[in-house]
């Protein structure tokens, strides 16, 4: 990574984060409790930019200009709001599961082949 890359990407976030702090306090709220859930969940889209980020940014933007509330852009179950937006998104939850199961059904095999 060149260090351009690193400074680029700093004022990106700089500007993300403006945007944010933009918004009505309530979208600020539950922007930053979607900001980490997403973080604990872990679309591996999140380190890939900030595509997903700024698609939230961009709803709750057009939401506010007209003047509705948080809930009424999110719901009221804002975690299945963010399950939603990620359904199609491979996690780093599916990784490590798949990395599970690959290492059981190695290690069946090797218990298998040792009782025949």
């Amino acid at each position: 990574m060149r260090i351009q890359d690193i400074i680029e990407g700093k004022k990106e976030w700089r500007a993300h984060v403006a945007r944010v702090k933009a918004l009505p306090q309530d979208y600020q709220i539950v922007y930053k409790e979607i900001q980490k859930y997403l973080f604990k969940v872990g679309p591996v889209e999140l380190t890939d930019g900030m595509g997903l980020l700024s698609g939230i940014i961009d709803l709750f933007e057009e939401g506010a200009a007209l003047g509705k509330g948080i809930l009424e852009v999110t719901g009221r179950d804002v975690a299945a709001f963010c399950d939603d937006l990620i359904k199609d998104s491979k996690t780093y939850a599916d990784i490590y599961e798949k990395s599970v199961d690959q290492e059981v059904n190695e290690a069946m095999k090797k218990v298998t082949n040792k009782i025949k």
